[in-house]
């Protein structure tokens, strides 16, 4: 076998017995840069805030190389289960789910034996939540990703979902305008399972009730193809799989599990993902002279508080600041970094949609429907903000990429 040597940016091939097989160059602006910024970063927030912050940080950077090399979407797993009967993808999030369910129910009922004590993410169960629920399934379609998976494939390059991302901003300052007024639409109290059942029994509902998806997946599965799908030998091992993924859906669910379990511990409260494109448009509006800080939402002590503190200080943005860079620096190595300057004006249009309808749903639901799944349903107060979703996904599932010729313009593992 005669093995050409990769050096940086330099696209070779791998000649084996009878074939020839390309080489993934190495981007190494991405890496440069996304290294670069990391470390600045986190000295800087260091310095300007605390360590704590800067380690939600790195937190934040270590989901983004995950759900990169993983291509881990959730939009997409209910997808492929709805349009292909193949439910690995679901299974990989039951999974995730699950696992960390086994350390945020004993942790958020009985406390935190190793620090602070630590606050869930259970919210009233209503209008506003099944409302909002159902308009971040819709822009998840059109805007081709979710709360991640907008912010990972942004870190990946993605023109596209650059505009998805501005337009969820916009969406999201919105969303804290009416909010408001959503909250006096009948709803019911929130629930969390393990205060109401106590924790032995609230595991055991949850792994029932996740169990009871996986075996659906299963046997969905079965009925359309005689067995579940074979997983396929990666093309890249060893540190060249290390360095350019992709990863195993199953790795990744119990990566992201313990990614999230330590943002309870460190962060004192679960993952939240889109609570910070709200501030950083209140931010963008304030300075240009929106009188936000009158709105009755950013009128609250906390909400208040952010609003005039530096966005460093605020957790979830740091964490969604590292995620981008994370990605970034996934990116560079798998060779995949490479943004497209043209777009079709559909594919624009629908992201700009998408993006608002996903910002504004997310608001009204109290976070976006994935950051729900993996922060409150390990709580097992999934009805807070999984109670519509799964419908929300089947009902859109087949337009997603089904209308990528047309309206989202999207490569597979953009439609996340």
């Amino acid at each position: 076998m005669v093995r050409a040597r990769l050096f940086f940016g330099a696209p070779m091939t791998d000649a084996t017995a009878g074939s020839i097989r390309p080489v993934i160059p190495f981007d190494r602006g991405p890496v440069w840069f996304a290294s670069l910024a990391l470390a600045i970063g986190t000295l800087a927030i260091w310095q300007l805030v605390d360590l704590r912050q800067a380690a939600l940080f790195l937190i934040g950077s270590l989901l983004g190389l995950t759900l990169y090399h993983a291509s881990f979407g959730f939009t997409g797993g209910w997808r492929r289960m709805v349009v292909e009967k193949r439910g690995h993808a679901m299974r990989a999030q039951m999974l995730m789910i699950g696992v960390a369910a086994l350390a945020f129910i004993p942790l958020l009922t009985l406390g935190n034996p190793f620090g602070p004590p630590l606050a869930g993410a259970t919210a009233p169960v209503g209008v506003s939540v099944l409302f909002g629920a159902a308009l971040f399934g819709l822009g998840m379609q059109l805007g081709g990703g979710c709360g991640s998976g907008t912010l990972f494939t942004v870190g990946g390059g993605s023109a596209r979902m650059l505009v998805t991302l501005a337009f969820f901003i916009v969406g999201a300052l919105l969303g804290t305008a009416h909010l408001p007024f959503w909250l006096t639409q009948p709803s019911l109290p929130a629930i969390s399972s393990g205060a109401s059942l106590g924790v032995p029994l609230a595991l055991l509902v949850t792994a029932l009730g996740l169990g009871a998806v996986a075996l659906v997946t299963v046997l969905i599965e079965r009925r359309a193809h005689g067995s579940p799908e074979a997983i396929k030998a990666p093309a890249n091992r060893g540190w060249s799989r290390l360095l350019r993924g992709p990863r195993p859906l199953i790795g990744a669910g119990l990566a992201l599990a313990g990614l999230n379990v330590l943002t309870l511990l460190v962060a004192g409260h679960p993952r939240s993902i889109t609570y910070g494109f709200g501030l950083w448009g209140a931010k963008i509006a304030r300075a240009v002279g929106v009188p936000v800080a009158s709105w009755e939402f950013w009128t609250r002590p906390a909400q208040a508080e952010a609003l005039r503190s530096s966005v460093l200080e605020d957790s979830t943005s740091v964490m969604d600041f590292g995620l981008i860079l994370g990605a970034a620096l996934a990116a560079g190595p798998a060779g995949k970094f490479a943004p497209k300057a043209v777009l079709p004006l559909l594919s624009l249009l629908a992201a700009a949609i998408g993006g608002v309808l996903m910002g504004y749903g997310a608001r009204l639901s109290f976070g976006c429907n994935i950051g729900r799944c993996s922060a409150a349903s390990p709580r097992a107060a999934c009805m807070a903000g999984c109670g519509l979703p799964p419908l929300s996904w089947a009902v859109s599932a087949v337009s997603p990429c089904g209308l990528s010729s047309v309206w989202t313009d999207s490569k597979p593992n953009e439609c996340t």
